[in-house]
């Protein structure tokens, strides 16, 4: 299959376009961007920089992939730095993705089967994973990790080098300062704690009885006595055989500049949906 591009489209010489490519009026492709097949662009999209979008992604207007970093004294490395794109992503209007830092290992990287709404913003060095959701207006900074199919509401925004563990919940006009356990539910304007995502938990199949227990570890977790590293270490014996709750234990174990996002003040385990 042929490509189709509109004549008001600038392709510069370089440029890689896969089979069954589109590219709508007045988009501006990059010398060093490689387009997979299937990819469709919508018009005046911007596509620019090393960045590789992978097959069936659709952009929508007006989009621009693969700027460079949002720095008032640019750190450098962006001569070797990029933006990977994974495959049957939507990308819709007015979205904005940046090019990766040499601080943070020179890429931006963003899974497979994401649905970016209008406006919403990654920023350089992050990592998105797969089946992700962002609302409207989702503002992402930099060296942020999100976990495999974890869903933020729109005007939400995550500071740096947070975590987002997989399956959690951001509720709209959120603003996230601290890691977000997997399968977690945060909202309020300074995003606190609220429980665990329980729709999400359950149209991932899980059964009453693991549901239960998930329950119970987080109780456990945030409620319990003891220190908060005591409370992780009982969680982890207590539930040696829940794959969710082991995934929970093992995000929280893990290295980070962040600290854990908790309950907010005058919470309690009663307050778990």
């Amino acid at each position: 299959m042929t490509s189709k591009i509109h004549p008001s489209a600038i392709v510069e010489d370089g440029a890689v376009l896969g089979a069954d490519v589109e590219i709508g009026p007045y988009s501006v492709i990059g010398s060093s961007v490689r387009l997979g097949y299937g990819v469709r662009l919508a018009s005046h999209v911007v596509v620019t920089g090393n960045t590789e979008i992978g097959p069936r992604t659709v952009v929508h207007a007006h989009a621009v992939l693969g700027g460079s970093s949002q720095f008032r004294n640019p750190p450098g490395g962006d001569a070797e730095s990029g933006l990977r794109i994974g495959a049957d992503n939507v990308i819709r209007e007015h979205v904005t993705m940046n090019m990766g830092t040499a601080k943070g290992g020179n890429l931006t990287q963003v899974g497979d089967r994401g649905y970016f709404m209008a406006y919403s913003h990654v920023a350089h060095d992050c990592h998105i994973g797969n089946d992700v959701t962002f609302a409207n207006s989702v503002a992402i900074a930099g060296h942020v990790v999100v976990e495999d199919g974890v869903t933020v509401g729109g005007l939400a925004a995550v500071l740096q080098y947070v975590r987002l563990g997989r399956g959690c919940f951001i509720g709209g006009v959120t603003g996230i300062a601290a890691d977000v356990i997997p399968y977690g539910l945060v909202q309020g304007s300074r995003g606190v704690m609220e429980g665990l995502n329980v729709l999400g938990l359950k149209r991932r199949g899980l059964v009453r009885s693991d549901l239960h227990k998930m329950r119970a570890a987080y109780d456990m977790l945030f409620f319990g006595a003891g220190s908060f590293q005591e409370r992780v270490e009982k969680v982890a014996v207590n539930w040696p055989d829940v794959p969710l709750v082991q995934e929970i234990v093992a995000f929280i174990r893990a290295a980070s500049k962040r600290p854990i996002c908790m309950p907010g003040a005058g919470s309690s385990a009663a307050d778990n949906s």
